[in-house]
């Protein structure tokens, strides 16, 4: 595939704060000097970010952006959600990232979980191809999954509600990547997956991050990190060059391109898309 064909994108998280809120201004519009094909912003668990993610991603299209929300039932009824929807749809949005979400922690049983093709199912009844919908894909397996083989199922299900493409979970091992096509491949998914990237900044926040989310951290890679200790610099440099050479795999074996975890910052995404000429 020729790296004009790769495409990529960037997604951020709403912030807490007003500084937090000056800094993403200033990232997503270095960033947006880099092409992306669109932003994507997240949802807090059962949609507690809801009001902060629907404001980020209105102002982002109101200043021309090409932007998608993330969106989950949460604890919101078919009436909240239609409403919410029809706000994205006024405000100009055409693509929508539709996952399961969490239930907000202390609430219980009290709310029973939407599953992402359920979501799907949902949006296509309403706003029929209005929205490019994006889903959830995990080439390691969800960490709440039955077994690999379900886990392919439940994916395939999204497409089947009428998902377009999907979008993985960070990994740092590109086998597991290209196993997780094959069998994707074999259960007839034939739409586009493409691989979430998470560059490295912080190994201890990676480590958290890693274990909530059931992604593996291979074990030289870890001992590598751990060598670092609190040593940023070298954490950067072999962080951007590790994930660098991943991505010029991943692009070698056919991946369509990268959906990019910022973590709000510019560099550390920026710098990897420049190592691999994707730029203009």
């Amino acid at each position: 595939m020729s790296e004009e064909k790769i495409q990529f994108s960037f997604e951020f998280f709403p912030p807490k704060t007003e500084a937090g809120r000056e800094k993403l201004v200033t990232t997503r519009n270095e960033l947006n000097k880099l092409q992306p094909k669109y932003f994507s912003v997240t949802y807090g668990a059962g949609g507690s970010t809801r009001d902060n993610t629907l404001g980020i991603v209105t102002s982002m299209k109101n200043e021309g952006f090409n932007v998608a929300p993330h969106l989950s039932f949460g604890g919101d009824d078919e009436q909240s959600m239609l409403k919410l929807l029809g706000k994205y749809k006024n405000a100009g949005v055409d693509r929508i990232v539709a996952l399961r979400g969490d239930i907000p922690s202390g609430v219980g049983g009290s709310l029973q979980l939407i599953y992402a093709n359920e979501l799907v199912s949902f949006i296509r009844q309403h706003f029929g191809d209005h929205f490019k919908l994006a889903v959830a894909a995990y080439p390691e397996i969800h960490p709440e999954a039955e077994s690999y083989d379900k886990d392919i199922t439940y994916l395939k299900a999204k497409f089947d509600a009428g998902a377009d493409y999907a979008i993985t979970q960070y990994f740092y091992n590109p086998d597991a990547f290209f196993y997780f096509i094959e069998q994707c491949d074999k259960a007839g998914i034939n739409k586009p997956i493409y691989p979430g990237i998470m560059p490295i900044i912080n190994y201890k926040n990676l480590a958290r991050f890693s274990a909530n989310f059931g992604a593996d951290i291979p074990r030289w890679i870890a001992k590598r990190l751990e060598s670092y200790a609190d040593d940023s610099a070298s954490i950067h440099v072999f962080g951007l060059d590790l994930v660098s050479e991943l991505c010029e795999t991943l692009i070698d074996n056919g991946a369509p391109g990268f959906h990019f975890y910022t973590m709000n910052q510019v560099e550390p995404s920026a710098n990897i898309i420049k190592n691999l000429g994707l730029s203009s």
